[in-house]
């Protein structure tokens, strides 16, 4: 294999983060998928030591990061926060490892590919091969890939959007604050709005922030969609328009796209090249029921599921469309675990 790529087809394995809820679904993928690695170490904070994980036959204990040693480990799966990336994604380079980190820290370094597989794997395929790839957000990983669809179509010119992202997109202290919320509602009692949600309630409420402002006005989150589309497509020219909202949604993030295109495309045309995607399934019936929503498509699943694929009503050049997907999977755990195996095909 070239200089820098994972060394070996049968990798040993380091998912850190192992106890959160991107690192337990990473370990149930590589598993499911039967990635085939040597040796896997289960690596998480130093609270966490010991900590069970199933996988397959064994019972993997928890390592504590603050004094694993990286030496050996051929490639490592990061889903740790911003700060612990920063802190440990160096030290495992340092050792020789081949990283790809979920985070949001090296996503615009330019020397670091942004990489959704089905999208954009051919710059994995550069000389000398990367050590270090970043995860996209997960609102952009299934945009990236229907816009890639329709970019390929008809040349796109600009998207508006809204994305409705679910309170797992804020880890697993994002459910138990909607859990808890929803009781205390539904049971007649105070709920306090939590600072993890702008200090307004989460449960039976819509909350158009998530992440800081930005001068712009453009929240954080907003702007991660803008340059990443911007980077995987390869179109820094491409014209992004976000708003942003949390949704008391458990699991499934969805998105409402408007797409200003070069030259006019019909629907059925977009429906049939977005079937032959293995990461997508069309859910497009113009019924009650016939279009995918995060509850009863995306949680657990692992496609992108487009639906209410229509014209504009105005502009013979738009057209819009609907997508939901679960966050957890294709946003985060799964498009990592793509990247590996994509890394050790070569």
């Amino acid at each position: 294999m070239s200089p820098g790529s994972v060394r070996t087809a049968r990798p040993r394995v380091a998912v850190v983060g192992a106890t959160g809820l991107v690192g337990r679904t990473i370990i149930e993928i590589l598993e499911g998928r039967n990635f085939p690695l040597s040796v896997l170490d289960a690596v998480a904070s130093l609270d966490s030591l010991g900590t069970p994980i199933e996988f397959g036959t064994q019972m993997l204990k928890v390592r504590a990061l603050d004094s694993y040693d990286f030496h050996g480990v051929d490639l490592a799966f990061f889903a740790l926060e911003t700060g612990l990336s920063e802190q440990y994604v160096p030290r495992a380079l340092e050792a020789g490892c081949c990283v790809i980190d979920n985070s949001r820290v090296y996503r615009m370094d330019p020397g670091v590919p942004l990489v959704v597989p089905e999208v954009n794997a051919s710059v994995l395929r550069i000389t000398p091969a990367p050590r270090l790839i970043a995860n996209p957000n997960c609102s952009t990983i299934p945009l990236a890939i229907v816009l890639r669809c329709l970019d390929d179509l008809a040349g796109v010119v600009r998207i508006d959007l809204s994305t409705y992202q679910a309170v797992s997109g804020a880890g697993r202290m994002g459910i138990e604050i909607l859990a808890r919320e929803s009781r205390n509602r539904l049971s007649g009692q105070e709920v306090v709005p939590d600072p993890l949600f702008a200090t307004v309630p989460i449960a039976f409420n819509v909350i158009p922030q998530i992440d800081d402002f930005e001068s712009s006005g453009y929240t954080r989150e907003e702007m991660k969609i803008v340059h990443e589309l911007r980077k995987i497509l390869d179109r820094p020219d491409l014209e992004v328009n976000p708003t942003a909202v949390r949704v008391p949604v458990f699991f499934g993030h969805a998105a409402a796209v408007h797409a200003e295109l070069h030259q006019p495309l019909d629907p059925g045309v977009l429906r049939d090249a977005l079937a032959e995607i293995p990461a997508v399934e069309v859910r497009d019936r113009p019924e009650a029921g016939g279009y995918p929503t995060p509850q009863t498509d995306a949680a657990r699943h692992d496609q992108v599921f487009v639906g209410r694929i229509r014209s504009d009503l105005s502009r013979p050049n738009d057209i819009n469309f609907w997508l939901v997907s679960d966050n957890v999977r294709k946003g985060a755990a799964l498009n990592a675990v793509q990247i590996g195996e994509c890394l050790l095909a070569g």
